[in-house]
């Protein structure tokens, strides 16, 4: 009775500190962990270290003793799904989803950046399969020629075996692909805004038939993975995106309100902090946005609450803890917020520039550089870093936060980071 207490409330533990998908349980970075490491380099601390076949910007998410990642290997035109052990670093098993000739992409993209989600049952994983002729890029500041595509989503099993693969549709867009499948209750929920005939997408986890289409009108790339929360009665699926920034009902597409612009194009996801969602973005114009979402229609001359353009993000996500919101520009500018009102408390450089999004434990703060310099940050009315850590190798990926360990993806490795003297067998 007392070994099967303890191996319970071992389960237990190991499940709650999940990190299932982009941005983590909630899909905002933030994390419940108490015991973080806070110093590090690519010698200190590691708990293991695996090398990364192929190239991708997908970030690594955890399950139980299970860590899995997303690579592509160009010269082998092949798109795969990774499972490590999350103990050892093992590689368990590597599995081809697809087979593509190259997309064509951004120069800061992959070909594999779409992070993985999981339930616990099965893993999702999406990618833009090329197909057809190269057609003229639409909505780019000069003629050139691009391959268009499908996206493709498929479904594996913690064994590696393939439960179901589907196209649900099309993609065509200058710099590549990156949606990252969103799970809520039975939906895989797909972002397929594009420079085409966009639209959102729900997919049934199970068999992968479609459960609900939306339409997007605007058809405009852009790159958003949405959040969702429940808020004053509505269940709202948030998401920047298609010169537009809007919330829609998951179980069924349809739309609960909208905001014309911004701008044309996004990349970071949202963020909410009980009151307000903010906004980050975009191209060609950056802005940073507080929004009431309780709103029905057209709200954009009535739900923006603040807006401020100095200091804004494109690539990298915000982050809410407690009542700060911090975002950290392309280049490498961070700034804090009071998110009420939209004061802004701080701004300052971090070291080098800027594609990760941010992760929060303990209440601190963690930026990633491209560099693969870790800038950690205590929010508040004035700049303070804890620590600094150069991990010495380039990071496009962000990082997942589970059971007191960090696991950070480099253009090369595979780190799993912990307080060693903490680490447990």
């Amino acid at each position: 009775m007392r070994i099967f207490i303890s191996l319970y409330f071992a389960i237990v533990t190991l499940s709650a500190g999940n990190w299932p998908g982009w941005r983590g349980p909630n899909g905002d970075g933030i994390s419940n962990e108490k015991i973080v490491p806070k110093l590090w380099s690519n010698t200190k601390n590691i708990v293991w270290k695996m090398p990364v076949q192929g190239e991708g910007h997908s970030s690594p998410i955890v399950w139980g003793d299970r860590v899995f990642l997303t690579t592509s290997l160009t010269d082998k035109n092949e798109r795969r799904l990774l499972c490590f052990d999350r103990l050892t670093g093992r590689l368990l098993w590597d599995e081809v989803v697809i087979q593509s000739s190259p997309e064509s992409i951004h120069r800061l993209n992959s070909r594999a950046s779409s992070t993985p989600s999981t339930d616990g049952k099965q893993v999702y994983v999406a990618f833009m399969r090329a197909e057809g002729a190269k057609v003229i890029a639409p909505n780019v500041g000069s003629e050139r020629m691009i391959t268009p595509g499908k996206i493709i989503v498929a479904a594996y099993d913690f064994k590696g075996q393939q439960k179901w693969k589907t196209d649900v549709g099309d993609f065509v867009s200058a710099h590549g692909f990156n949606s990252c499948p969103l799970l809520f209750e039975d939906f895989v929920i797909i972002n397929g805004d594009h420079d085409g005939d966009a639209y959102l997408v729900a997919l049934d986890p199970k068999t992968g038939k479609e459960k609900w289409r939306t339409i997007r009108e605007n058809k405009t790339r852009s790159y958003v993975t949405p959040i969702i929360r429940q808020i004053k009665g509505r269940t709202q699926m948030l998401l920047s995106g298609s010169l537009s920034v809007a919330s829609y009902d998951p179980r069924s597409g349809s739309r609960h309100w909208i905001i014309d612009g911004p701008t044309e194009q996004f990349v970071a996801s949202m963020v909410y902090n009980g009151k307000y969602v903010f906004v980050t973005g975009g191209y060609p114009e950056r802005h940073i946005l507080a929004i009431d979402p309780d709103g029905s229609g057209n709200v954009t001359d009535t739900h923006i609450v603040w807006r401020t353009t100095r200091g804004a993000a494109y690539v990298p996500s915000p982050i809410v803890v407690g009542p700060y919101l911090l975002i950290v520009a392309d280049s490498g500018i961070a700034s804090c917020f009071d998110a009420m009102s939209g004061k802004r408390l701080w701004q300052e450089r971090l070291p080098g520039g800027h594609s990760s999004s941010p992760v929060s434990a303990n209440g601190l703060v963690y930026f990633i550089s491209d560099s693969g310099i870790t800038s950690i940050v205590r929010p508040g009315n004035a700049f303070e870093v804890v620590a600094r850590n150069d991990l010495g190798e380039r990071v496009s990926a962000s990082v997942a936060v589970s059971q007191s360990q960090l696991f950070i993806r480099s253009h090369q490795y595979l780190y799993c980071i912990g307080n060693l003297n903490q680490v447990k067998p």
